[in-house]
């Protein structure tokens, strides 16, 4: 027999005044309903009503063992309650990855969040490290997580307009290729950007490099900087080129582009905090995101 119902039959006859009482509030026969304070009974080795055709009463060690089941009752009755509001209500501590602007949007309009975020471009167990949300460019892995796709985005050249008055404005990918080059590491083949030019044509950019880091904010403060050409997503390097502080380069080849997913868990009991985050990341992003304009634009 499940000992959460044994308790709670055991209260409700108590506070029904009867067996019968309990059995007929709760949904159950007569005879089932004392087989359930009996169990407990024989589990505990002690009595703890005295009952009769009539009435029951309770024992001292029963008036003692009421009062604790009824806090224990309670509390899981409490305990459900949070949980079903917490589906509800939008409060708690949201782990998500990434973007400022959204996130400080998302906690003016709940303020009774609190968002705990990890910027790192590593891949990671959402659920080893409890993180509710992971925003990811580029090719998903194969897993149980659930993809929910937000917006475009491209790989682009880009670099400082000191840098380029220092080195010259390259037009073409050999020109690109001497140039001090910054890249991420992470990518499989961090040091060799291939791109196509007008006629779809492959040109692989390969040699020494002068910067990698495992960060893409790294590359654009280093882009920032004047240290060289940065190769990297829109996501990270179109509002400074919006901007003017980045110049877009090799505008008339065609670079990689890549979709941006919110990675979730699972889509079952999917927690209101959760579910708003990710619909205000879709509504801000939209199919054409401001970081998806052409760099002439």
């Amino acid at each position: 027999m499940d000992r959460l119902e044994s308790l709670t039959v055991f209260v409700t006859a108590v506070d029904a005044g009867s067996l019968s009482a309990a059995a007929r509030r709760l949904g159950l026969s007569a005879s089932m309903a004392g087989k359930h304070v009996s169990r407990l009974e024989a589990d505990l080795q002690v009595r703890l009503l005295q009952r009769n055709t009539r009435r029951l009463s309770l024992t001292e060690v029963g008036q003692a063992y009421y009062r604790r089941a009824r806090r224990i009752l309670e509390d899981v009755d409490e305990a459900d309650r949070e949980a079903r509001d917490a589906q509800q209500a939008v409060r708690g501590v949201l782990r998500a990855m990434h973007l400022g602007a959204v996130v400080a949007c998302y906690l003016e309009k709940f303020p009774d969040v609190t968002v705990e975020t990890l910027l790192d471009d590593r891949y990671i167990d959402l659920l080893a490290e409890n993180v509710d949300v992971a925003i990811r460019i580029g090719r998903l892995l194969d897993s149980d997580l659930v993809a929910r796709k937000l917006a475009p985005c491209r790989m682009v050249f880009s670099a400082s307009p000191a840098f380029l008055e220092r080195h010259g404005h390259p037009s073409t990918p050999e020109a690109l290729r001497r140039m001090p080059r910054l890249a991420f590491s992470g990518a499989v083949s961090p040091g060799d950007w291939t791109v196509h030019d007008g006629d779809g044509r492959p040109v692989t950019i390969d040699g020494p490099l002068r910067l990698t880091a495992n960060n893409t904010q790294m590359l654009l403060a280093a882009a920032l900087a004047g240290a060289g050409v940065a190769y990297g997503p829109s996501f990270v390097f179109g509002e400074a080129i919006a901007a003017g502080r980045l110049i877009a380069l090799l505008a008339d080849h065609r670079t990689s582009t890549f979709d941006i997913h919110a990675l979730f868990p699972t889509a079952r009991h999917l927690s209101a905090k959760v579910r708003h985050f990710i619909d205000l990341l879709s509504t801000s992003f939209g199919a054409q995101p401001a970081w998806h304009r052409a760099p002439a634009d």
